[in-house]
């Protein structure tokens, strides 16, 4: 069977990461992902460090850029030329969605806007991901992920009780976001099939950090009062969070009064259960600080994979804090198939992590490794746009297109 997107065609005018994750979705559930980037430069993660070495005197590669980009096709314009801004026009009345980040207003200057674009192609769907909005007193403003979590409160939420606020360690609303708009997206997708038209989707970094601000959000709303931190614990349930074993930490996610018989008879502690100021967990969110010391004094006995086994046999969730070296040497990714590798004509293999989707009749598609810069320029011009081989070369004399070359293939190609 076909992925479920096959014969859907995206322009993607997104950078960095929000944008670019949500488009590298779509291209993993079958959809032909045509990223348009500046000659020269390309998208700014092309340039965050880390880089592997491609050898052969070749553009070192961004594991940054690598992250979002599968599955997709690059064409290099200069989107500052009027030639640029037309072909993309072009390219947009063939496409069946559009995805853009850029600054609000800044692509109506060029005549690259939602009113202009559906005007030329009524179906299509426009997708734009701003720091704000498209309304609102911020709308202009720029922001990244690291500023709208400390805006949208998550890095109030995140930290340990006395310490400093913290943001996440990757950049959770721009995944989150992507999300989201790969969720707008496919809801666009699905209502044209009735209405047979498209419509524009306003998304906002702050919007949906709030959104998935959850349960402390609506604890705020209803009661106002202001969640505080709790570092690993939970606000809301005991035992939840990170204990010292005899050889490190790990992770006890105890939810319900059941699951906490069990728990402290694994400890060895059964008496705890029939203590009234444990019984429930309401009563152990309030007794909090005298049952979490005999927790931890009994789980530093032994090591964390002791205590991960016997737990696991009494189906008590729990779990060692991995760094990433033991994540990827566990058997279950592995088993998953979470690890996708592309060969290189020069250098290391690209590996990265692949989707999560697992479809049950139309398989995820992920055998096309990231683009370099410009790689499909020329093919794109000529089999989408129908240029000739004339006019393709005067769009390169005049730059206003650049064509690179393929660096990496998927390994099933090989």
């Amino acid at each position: 069977m076909v992925p479920p997107l096959t014969g859907t065609r995206v322009l993607d005018l997104s950078r960095v990461l929000a944008g670019p994750w949500a488009t590298q979705t779509l291209a993993d559930m079958g959809a032909d992902v045509v990223k348009i980037e500046r000659p020269g430069s390309g998208d700014e993660t092309r340039s965050y460090a880390p880089f592997v070495e491609s050898g052969n005197g070749t553009r070192p590669r961004s594991t940054y850029f690598l992250a979002a980009n599968r599955g997709k096709r690059s064409i290099a314009i200069d989107l500052t030329t009027e030639q640029g801004q037309e072909l993309v026009r072009e390219l947009a009345d063939k496409s069946d969605i559009l995805v853009e980040n850029y600054k609000v207003g800044s692509l109506a200057a060029l005549g690259l806007d939602y009113k202009t674009l559906s005007a030329r192609n009524p179906g299509l769907i426009y997708c734009s991901i701003t720091g704000f909005g498209q309304t609102g007193p911020h709308r202009e403003r720029l922001a990244y992920d690291l500023v709208v979590q400390a805006m949208g409160g998550i890095m109030s939420l995140t930290g340990e009780r006395h310490g400093e606020p913290m943001k996440s360690g990757i950049a959770m609303v721009d995944i989150t976001t992507a999300l989201y708009a790969t969720t707008a997206i496919l809801g666009a997708l699905y209502e044209r099939e009735r209405s047979k038209i498209g419509q524009h989707i306003d998304l906002a970094l702050l919007d949906v950090q709030i959104a998935t601000l959850a349960n402390q959000a609506s604890s705020y709303l209803m009661t106002d009062r202001v969640p505080e931190r709790y570092g690993n614990a939970h606000v809301s349930i005991v035992p939840y969070g990170a204990f010292s074993t005899s050889d490190g930490r790990m992770i006890v996610a105890v939810a319900n009064d059941s699951q906490f018989e069990r728990f402290v008879a694994a400890l060895g502690l059964p008496e705890i259960a029939a203590d009234c100021r444990f019984q429930t967990n309401e009563a152990r969110v309030r007794n909090r600080q005298q049952l979490l010391p005999m927790i931890e004094e009994r789980l530093r006995a032994r090591s964390t994979r002791d205590w991960v086994a016997d737990l696991d046999r009494e189906h008590i969730p729990a779990g060692p804090i991995n760094t990433l070296d033991a994540v990827f040497d566990d058997p279950q990714i592995a088993a998953r198939d979470l690890v996708l590798e592309f060969e290189s004509g020069v250098g290391n293999p690209v590996r990265v992590v692949g989707n999560p989707i697992k479809f049950s009749r139309t398989p995820i598609s992920q055998s096309v490794a990231p683009p370099s810069l410009g790689a499909d320029t020329d093919q794109l011009l000529s089999e989408l746009l129908g240029k000739s081989p004339d006019t393709i070369r005067s769009l390169h004399e005049a730059e206003i297109v650049e064509q690179g070359t393929h660096v990496v293939k998927s390994a099933s190609d090989s």
